[in-house]
Protein backbone atom coordinates (compact mmCIF):
# COMPACT_ATOMS: atom_id res chain seq x y z
CA UNK A 1 0.00 0.00 0.00
CA UNK A 2 2.72 2.24 1.07
CA UNK A 3 4.40 1.86 -2.14
CA UNK A 4 1.07 2.31 -4.52
CA UNK A 5 0.58 5.83 -2.88
CA UNK A 6 4.56 6.49 -3.33
CA UNK A 7 4.05 5.74 -7.02
CA UNK A 8 1.03 8.19 -7.34
CA UNK A 9 2.80 10.92 -4.97
CA UNK A 10 5.39 10.95 -8.47
CA UNK A 11 2.98 10.43 -11.12
CA UNK A 12 2.36 13.83 -13.11
CA UNK A 13 -0.75 15.92 -12.21
CA UNK A 14 -2.68 17.68 -13.81
CA UNK A 15 -4.83 19.58 -11.49
CA UNK A 16 -4.85 22.98 -13.29
CA UNK A 17 -7.44 22.88 -16.02
CA UNK A 18 -6.52 24.94 -18.80
CA UNK A 19 -9.06 27.75 -18.88
CA UNK A 20 -9.79 31.04 -21.23
CA UNK A 21 -7.52 33.35 -18.70
CA UNK A 22 -4.02 34.01 -19.39
CA UNK A 23 -1.84 32.54 -16.35
CA UNK A 24 0.39 34.54 -14.19
CA UNK A 25 4.32 33.71 -13.90
CA UNK A 26 3.86 31.81 -10.67
CA UNK A 27 1.59 29.53 -11.78
CA UNK A 28 3.35 28.39 -14.63
CA UNK A 29 6.16 27.47 -11.36
CA UNK A 30 3.63 26.00 -9.84
CA UNK A 31 2.55 23.73 -12.88
CA UNK A 32 6.11 22.93 -13.40
CA UNK A 33 6.41 21.45 -9.26
CA UNK A 34 3.56 19.46 -9.76
CA UNK A 35 4.43 18.03 -12.73
CA UNK A 36 1.47 19.38 -14.75
CA UNK A 37 1.92 18.71 -18.58
CA UNK A 38 -1.37 19.66 -20.04
CA UNK A 39 -1.34 22.67 -18.51
CA UNK A 40 1.99 23.30 -19.57
CA UNK A 41 1.42 22.36 -22.98
CA UNK A 42 -1.68 24.57 -23.15
CA UNK A 43 0.86 27.66 -21.90
CA UNK A 44 2.42 26.94 -24.41
CA UNK A 45 0.35 27.55 -26.91
CA UNK A 46 -1.54 30.00 -25.52
CA UNK A 47 0.98 32.26 -23.81
CA UNK A 48 4.02 30.85 -24.91
CA UNK A 49 7.02 33.52 -23.27
CA UNK A 50 5.20 32.46 -19.98
CA UNK A 51 7.66 29.43 -20.63
CA UNK A 52 10.45 32.14 -20.56
CA UNK A 53 9.30 34.40 -17.82
CA UNK A 54 11.98 35.43 -15.18
CA UNK A 55 8.98 37.65 -13.57
CA UNK A 56 8.55 34.94 -10.54
CA UNK A 57 11.87 34.43 -9.90
CA UNK A 58 13.93 31.45 -11.95
CA UNK A 59 13.04 31.01 -15.97
CA UNK A 60 10.69 27.98 -15.76
CA UNK A 61 13.51 25.65 -17.59
CA UNK A 62 16.35 26.64 -14.33
CA UNK A 63 13.16 26.28 -12.06
CA UNK A 64 12.77 22.40 -13.49
CA UNK A 65 16.62 21.83 -13.50
CA UNK A 66 16.95 22.95 -10.14
CA UNK A 67 13.82 20.77 -8.28
CA UNK A 68 16.31 17.81 -9.80
CA UNK A 69 16.17 14.12 -11.40
CA UNK A 70 12.57 13.74 -10.79
CA UNK A 71 11.79 16.76 -13.03
CA UNK A 72 14.01 16.34 -15.90
CA UNK A 73 10.90 15.23 -18.14
CA UNK A 74 9.42 18.73 -17.35
CA UNK A 75 12.60 20.21 -18.43
CA UNK A 76 12.36 17.96 -21.52
CA UNK A 77 8.77 18.83 -22.13
CA UNK A 78 10.19 22.90 -21.72
CA UNK A 79 13.19 22.31 -24.70
CA UNK A 80 10.46 20.55 -26.56
CA UNK A 81 8.46 23.54 -26.97
CA UNK A 82 10.94 25.72 -27.67
CA UNK A 83 12.60 23.65 -30.44
CA UNK A 84 8.94 23.66 -31.58
CA UNK A 85 8.33 27.42 -31.38
CA UNK A 86 12.03 27.88 -33.38
CA UNK A 87 10.56 25.92 -36.32
CA UNK A 88 7.15 27.19 -36.51
CA UNK A 89 8.13 30.78 -36.33
CA UNK A 90 7.56 32.63 -39.79
CA UNK A 91 9.20 35.60 -41.43
CA UNK A 92 6.81 37.67 -41.42
CA UNK A 93 6.12 37.33 -37.25
CA UNK A 94 9.74 38.15 -36.82
CA UNK A 95 9.35 41.74 -36.52
CA UNK A 96 6.20 41.69 -34.70
CA UNK A 97 6.98 43.29 -31.32
CA UNK A 98 8.59 41.23 -28.67
CA UNK A 99 9.68 38.35 -30.90
CA UNK A 100 13.84 39.54 -30.53
CA UNK A 101 13.02 39.48 -27.21
CA UNK A 102 11.90 35.86 -27.16
CA UNK A 103 14.32 34.71 -29.24
CA UNK A 104 17.33 36.20 -27.15
CA UNK A 105 15.31 34.14 -23.95
CA UNK A 106 15.46 31.09 -25.95
CA UNK A 107 19.30 31.80 -27.13
CA UNK A 108 20.07 31.57 -23.46
CA UNK A 109 17.04 29.07 -22.19
CA UNK A 110 18.97 26.16 -25.04
CA UNK A 111 22.14 27.60 -23.62
CA UNK A 112 21.16 26.69 -20.64
CA UNK A 113 19.81 23.17 -21.83
CA UNK A 114 22.52 22.08 -23.62
CA UNK A 115 25.13 23.17 -20.38
CA UNK A 116 22.58 20.09 -18.58
CA UNK A 117 23.46 17.75 -21.10
CA UNK A 118 19.91 17.57 -21.94
CA UNK A 119 21.44 17.33 -25.84
CA UNK A 120 21.50 13.36 -24.53
CA UNK A 121 17.92 13.31 -24.70
CA UNK A 122 17.06 15.72 -27.56
CA UNK A 123 19.12 15.03 -30.48
CA UNK A 124 17.40 18.56 -31.84
CA UNK A 125 18.64 20.64 -29.07
CA UNK A 126 21.94 21.77 -30.32
CA UNK A 127 20.44 22.24 -34.06
CA UNK A 128 17.45 24.82 -32.06
CA UNK A 129 20.37 26.68 -30.44
CA UNK A 130 22.12 27.49 -33.72
CA UNK A 131 19.17 28.33 -35.53
CA UNK A 132 17.89 30.58 -32.52
CA UNK A 133 20.83 32.01 -32.58
CA UNK A 134 21.52 32.80 -36.31
CA UNK A 135 17.21 34.41 -35.95
CA UNK A 136 18.51 36.56 -32.96
CA UNK A 137 21.82 37.60 -33.52
CA UNK A 138 23.36 35.97 -36.53
CA UNK A 139 22.45 38.13 -39.52
CA UNK A 140 25.27 40.09 -39.65
CA UNK A 141 27.18 36.87 -40.08
CA UNK A 142 25.20 34.87 -42.22
CA UNK A 143 25.12 38.29 -44.48
CA UNK A 144 29.09 38.66 -44.16
CA UNK A 145 29.33 35.03 -45.40
CA UNK A 146 26.98 34.97 -48.06
CA UNK A 147 28.52 38.38 -49.42
CA UNK A 148 31.81 36.25 -49.04
CA UNK A 149 30.79 33.24 -50.99
CA UNK A 150 29.28 34.74 -53.62
CA UNK A 151 32.75 36.67 -54.73
CA UNK A 152 34.79 32.98 -54.06
CA UNK A 153 32.08 31.45 -56.50
CA UNK A 154 33.57 33.61 -59.52
CA UNK A 155 36.84 31.94 -58.96
CA UNK A 156 36.44 28.66 -57.31
CA UNK A 157 37.24 28.92 -53.67
CA UNK A 158 36.12 26.94 -51.14
CA UNK A 159 33.95 27.57 -48.04
CA UNK A 160 32.04 24.82 -47.11
CA UNK A 161 33.44 24.54 -43.53
CA UNK A 162 32.35 28.33 -42.47
CA UNK A 163 29.12 26.44 -40.90
CA UNK A 164 31.29 24.09 -39.18
CA UNK A 165 33.52 26.80 -37.59
CA UNK A 166 30.52 28.96 -36.82
CA UNK A 167 28.93 26.47 -34.53
CA UNK A 168 31.80 24.83 -33.13
CA UNK A 169 32.84 28.29 -31.71
CA UNK A 170 29.15 28.73 -30.49
CA UNK A 171 28.55 25.78 -28.98
CA UNK A 172 31.93 25.16 -27.30
CA UNK A 173 31.51 21.80 -27.43
CA UNK A 174 32.93 19.53 -29.84
CA UNK A 175 31.23 16.62 -28.89
CA UNK A 176 27.93 17.99 -29.65
CA UNK A 177 29.08 18.70 -33.55
CA UNK A 178 28.56 15.16 -34.77
CA UNK A 179 24.81 15.86 -33.75
CA UNK A 180 24.64 19.19 -36.20
CA UNK A 181 25.82 17.50 -39.03
CA UNK A 182 22.91 18.07 -40.72
CA UNK A 183 22.32 21.27 -39.45
CA UNK A 184 25.62 22.53 -40.72
CA UNK A 185 25.43 20.68 -44.35
CA UNK A 186 21.56 23.19 -43.99
CA UNK A 187 23.60 26.08 -43.47
CA UNK A 188 26.66 25.32 -45.91
CA UNK A 189 24.08 25.20 -48.51
CA UNK A 190 21.93 27.95 -47.94
CA UNK A 191 25.23 29.87 -47.97
CA UNK A 192 25.78 28.87 -51.45
CA UNK A 193 22.53 29.91 -52.59
CA UNK A 194 22.57 33.47 -50.61
CA UNK A 195 25.84 33.77 -52.79
CA UNK A 196 24.86 32.56 -56.06
CA UNK A 197 21.94 34.60 -55.65
CA UNK A 198 23.82 37.57 -54.58
CA UNK A 199 25.57 37.23 -57.39
CA UNK A 200 22.46 37.39 -59.84
CA UNK A 201 20.88 40.30 -58.42
CA UNK A 202 24.20 41.72 -59.41
CA UNK A 203 22.97 41.13 -63.30
CA UNK A 204 19.26 41.43 -63.39
CA UNK A 205 18.40 43.44 -59.72
CA UNK A 206 15.48 41.48 -57.95
CA UNK A 207 14.61 41.12 -54.00
CA UNK A 208 16.68 39.47 -51.69
CA UNK A 209 16.67 36.68 -49.47
CA UNK A 210 16.16 37.29 -45.57
CA UNK A 211 18.56 35.84 -43.51
CA UNK A 212 15.99 34.76 -41.11
CA UNK A 213 15.36 31.63 -43.22
CA UNK A 214 18.91 30.62 -43.18
CA UNK A 215 19.40 27.12 -42.11
CA UNK A 216 15.57 26.09 -41.33
CA UNK A 217 15.31 23.21 -43.83
CA UNK A 218 14.36 24.36 -47.60
CA UNK A 219 12.74 27.95 -46.78
CA UNK A 220 16.14 29.93 -48.53
CA UNK A 221 15.73 27.02 -51.68
CA UNK A 222 12.37 27.97 -52.25
CA UNK A 223 12.98 31.62 -52.11
CA UNK A 224 16.11 31.18 -54.38
CA UNK A 225 13.76 29.02 -56.85
CA UNK A 226 11.00 31.78 -56.85
CA UNK A 227 13.63 34.73 -57.49
CA UNK A 228 15.34 32.29 -60.16
CA UNK A 229 11.74 31.85 -62.49
CA UNK A 230 11.28 34.17 -65.09
CA UNK A 231 14.76 35.89 -64.96
CA UNK A 232 17.25 36.18 -67.67
CA UNK A 233 21.04 35.56 -67.32
CA UNK A 234 22.06 34.69 -70.95
CA UNK A 235 25.15 37.10 -70.58
CA UNK A 236 26.80 35.29 -67.51
CA UNK A 237 27.57 31.43 -68.53
CA UNK A 238 29.34 30.76 -65.71
CA UNK A 239 26.75 32.14 -63.44
CA UNK A 240 23.85 30.51 -65.10
CA UNK A 241 25.64 26.61 -64.63
CA UNK A 242 26.22 27.38 -61.17
CA UNK A 243 22.72 28.52 -60.25
CA UNK A 244 21.10 25.86 -62.28
CA UNK A 245 23.60 23.26 -60.25
CA UNK A 246 22.61 24.47 -57.13
CA UNK A 247 18.96 24.30 -57.68
CA UNK A 248 19.27 20.77 -58.99
CA UNK A 249 21.53 19.54 -56.46
CA UNK A 250 19.86 20.98 -53.43
CA UNK A 251 16.16 20.10 -55.12
CA UNK A 252 16.33 16.39 -54.21
CA UNK A 253 15.02 15.63 -50.92
CA UNK A 254 15.72 11.79 -50.93
CA UNK A 255 19.83 13.02 -49.39
CA UNK A 256 20.74 14.49 -46.50
CA UNK A 257 22.22 18.19 -46.98
CA UNK A 258 25.51 16.53 -45.71
CA UNK A 259 25.10 14.28 -48.77
CA UNK A 260 23.90 17.38 -51.13
CA UNK A 261 26.71 19.62 -50.03
CA UNK A 262 29.45 16.41 -51.16
CA UNK A 263 27.49 16.63 -54.72
CA UNK A 264 27.65 20.33 -54.42
CA UNK A 265 31.47 20.74 -54.33
CA UNK A 266 32.46 17.91 -56.49
CA UNK A 267 29.80 19.38 -59.26
CA UNK A 268 31.11 23.07 -58.63
CA UNK A 269 34.95 22.21 -58.19
CA UNK A 270 34.74 20.18 -61.81
CA UNK A 271 33.03 23.56 -63.37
Amino acid sequence: MGSHKLAQSHAPANTHAPTNRIPEPFEVLRAIERRDEMYLMDVRDRAFPLLLSTKAGDPPLLHALRIGASHRSIALLLVGAFSRYINNLEEQEMAKQGVRGVLKALRTNLKLAIDHDLAAERSDLAASFMQVLVMSEGERWVSAQAEAVGRELRVGVDRSGEGRRFATRELGRAELIASLEDYIGNATVDLLLLGAWGLAREVVGGEGISTSSFARDDRVYRAFCERLDGIGLSERERLRWQLRVLRAAVGGRRTTYRRKVELLEAELDDG
